[in-house]
């Protein structure tokens, strides 16, 4: 298991991508460590006074104006955990509650929520023996904060709930004794913060953003076989063509296929040929995947701040002591970036889609109808292609926006919320349906190639389709197709692809600000 130092504020894309891929253990830096103590004082202050403070000695939402006598603070506390303890639907999968873990503690660690050391220990502990929480996937508005997720969260922490450690689903309470952990007792405001927060959201937008990066860096690949396999030109992808427009993500784009596309004898075979311009889906792809290239880092700008983020409500401002009521839990950023992302993901598979459609048909590709040398008697790729286009339909419908939508909830005190969280969570399936779209164009392009035999294409496009060979054979009559594309996911899903990039889309030093 490996150590993510972490600086609250100073989380970088880099270091979620390792969060959410396998267990971690993490460590503060005793300045956070004091920050968090400083916190908690001024909160033991504002109890001491009596004063009303939202949360912390009230009750919550539409009850805000009933204050609550400090014997009864910490039942306050647990109360308000259990009774948001109401998602529904199947668990979040582990990497996503990972994350959300994360951005939980580093929240706390900035020291605006008042919450004791002990709190965030209890994380900790609990990441570094990888007991990650039941969080039913549905029940969250994104506004007040993902508050039934985040409930779901927090009842571990206080030995309630269900957990998944070492491979079951078993009772908090069990994980915790297994490991010497006691339940946590909550103070004063301490549930509030655990459950007013962005992260559950954020975290997966963020699951979202990177596997859509991984489709998008795939599609590169992929598409780039679809131009030698449709014998298209190389000239749309000349770098004088996208410095005149000067958009980053298409110029960048560009340069990769120009990577990808060299020295190929396919190419050369029809340098005289009597085709002025070839269909968009080969032409255009720089402007389309490099204006969703830009969605996707615009997004991870928006992502990264959030996850640095202090999302409670109220805090207490760490000079003065002050509590300052606000909305920091409103998850409209992370709203309309899912939304985008969205868009993007849609993008991605719909282009790949048309690309399909193109070798499939001899009129425009060249290619034996249907990419089989028996059409009529064979079907070829026809059903394959079906598959894909009912794919980016589904994405179509999938892609509407989001944060269009608002229900008022707590008897119309939290009157507009950001529905960030189906925004966020609706990505991983849109992701899953461009990747299998993708599998299907990486067959097609592969047949394409084989039947333009004993021509070959750049060493990258052979690289790429040596490997779909070894796991798949050239079509030479109909079989059973879908075991076929279930294997060229499979290294899609792996990664074997992109490794032909020189570097994965989104530059991974994208700052937080």
């Amino acid at each position: 298991m490996q150590t993510v130092n972490l600086i609250p504020g100073q989380l970088t894309l880099d270091q979620l991508r390792q969060i959410g891929a396998a267990p971690v253990e993490v460590s503060l830096p005793e300045d956070a460590w004091q920050q968090v103590r400083h916190s908690h004082d001024s909160l033991k202050a504002v109890v001491q006074r009596g004063a009303p403070a939202y949360g912390i000695n009230t009750g919550f939402g539409k009850l805000a104006k009933t204050q609550v006598d400090n014997a009864d603070l910490s039942t306050l506390q647990h109360n308000l955990i259990r009774s948001h303890a109401a998602g529904v639907g199947q668990p979040l999968e582990l990497g996503i509650t990972r994350l959300i873990m994360v951005l939980k503690l580093l929240s706390l660690a900035r020291g605006y929520s008042g919450v004791r050391p002990e709190v965030i220990e209890h994380f900790i502990s609990m990441l570094s023996h990888d007991i990650l929480p039941v969080i039913p996937e549905k029940g969250s508005v994104g506004a007040s904060g993902d508050l039934a997720p985040l409930a779901h969260l927090s009842l571990a922490l206080i030995g309630e709930g269900e957990v998944f450690f070492r491979g079951e689903r078993l009772s908090a309470a069990r994980a915790l004794q297994s490991i010497g952990l006691n339940a946590l007792v909550l103070e004063a405001k301490e549930g509030l913060a655990l459950l007013n927060g962005t992260q559950v959201s954020a975290a997966l937008a963020i699951g979202g953003l990177f596997a859509a990066e991984h489709n998008l860096a795939n599609a590169i690949v992929v598409g780039a076989m679809s131009v030698d396999a449709a014998l298209g030109s190389y000239v749309p992808f000349d770098a004088r063509i996208h410095e005149a427009r000067g958009q980053s993500g298409q110029t960048r784009v560009a340069k990769m296929y120009r990577a990808l596309l060299n020295d190929s004898e396919l190419n050369q075979s029809h340098a005289n040929c009597d085709r002025v311009q070839d269909p968009y889906c080969l032409r255009c792809q720089p402007q389309v995947l490099g204006a969703c290239l830009d969605q996707l880092e615009h997004g991870a700008q928006i992502l990264l701040r959030e996850a640095n983020a202090v999302s409670d409500n109220p805090i207490l401002c760490p000079k003065t002591g002050e509590v300052l009521s606000g909305g920091n839990f409103h998850a409209e950023p992370v709203a309309l970036v899912a939304d985008n992302i969205a868009l993007a993901i849609a993008e991605t598979g719909s282009l790949s889609e048309r690309r399909i459609a193109m070798l499939i048909d001899a009129s425009i590709s060249e290619l034996p109808p249907f990419l089989t040398r028996n059409a009529g008697l064979e079907s070829g790729f026809m059903v394959a292609h079906v598959t894909a286009a009912a794919l980016a339909s589904e994405n179509k419908s999938l892609a509407h926006p989001a944060s269009v939508d608002s229900l008022p909830t707590s008897a119309n005190q939290e009157d507009h919320v950001s529905m960030a969280t189906f925004a966020a969570r609706r990505l991983h399936d849109m992701n899953e349906n461009t990747l299998q779209i993708l599998a299907v164009e990486y067959l097609a392009a592969s047949q394409g190639i084989s039947l333009r035999r004993p021509l070959s294409s750049s060493t990258d496009v052979e690289s790429a389709h040596k490997l779909l060979r070894a796991h798949v054979p050239e079509y030479t009559q109909d079989r059973v197709f879908y075991p076929d594309i279930e294997k060229a996911a499979s290294i899609i899903r792996q990664g074997q692809l992109v490794a032909l990039l020189p570097k994965q889309p989104l530059d991974t030093n994208t700052s937080k600000d």
